[in-house]
């Protein structure tokens, strides 16, 4: 089992900047892939970014890159997801996820046994 509790969310300007953190508990978070995902009002939950159980695979969706970074520390069982020129579109609420057994590919919801409560981040214009 792993328990996933983000925060850090918030309201920031457009161009402003964020960092999210996902504490975990639990004894397999060091061996999980992670991954960031967000929904917005009316939309299906997307697919942010992942990063492999060492901090050696990482992978974003397009619209986020070059702005988030992904990382983790295992020592501390804790996610990050550092988000810079953050714009209006950014906005949604923001989940942590642990990848364990679950089938489904990396970038998709499916892919994740474990999620967090989420956490809101708007940008405003």
């Amino acid at each position: 089992q792993v328990q996933l509790v983000e925060s850090g969310g918030g309201l920031v300007q457009a161009g402003g900047s964020l960092r999210l953190s996902c504490a975990a508990s639990g004894r397999t978070f060091s061996r999980s892939t992670m991954g960031w995902f967000r929904q917005a009002p009316g939309k299906e939950r997307e697919f942010v970014a992942t990063i492999g159980w060492s901090g050696g695979t990482i992978y974003y969706t397009d619209v986020v890159k070059g702005r988030f970074t992904i990382s983790r520390d295992n020592a501390n069982n804790t996610l990050y997801l550092q988000m810079n020129s953050l714009k209006p579109e950014d906005t949604a609420v923001y989940y942590c996820a642990a990848r364990r057994n679950a089938r489904g590919n990396y970038y998709e919801a499916r892919g994740y046994d474990y999620w967090g409560q989420g956490t809101q981040v708007t940008v405003s214009s």
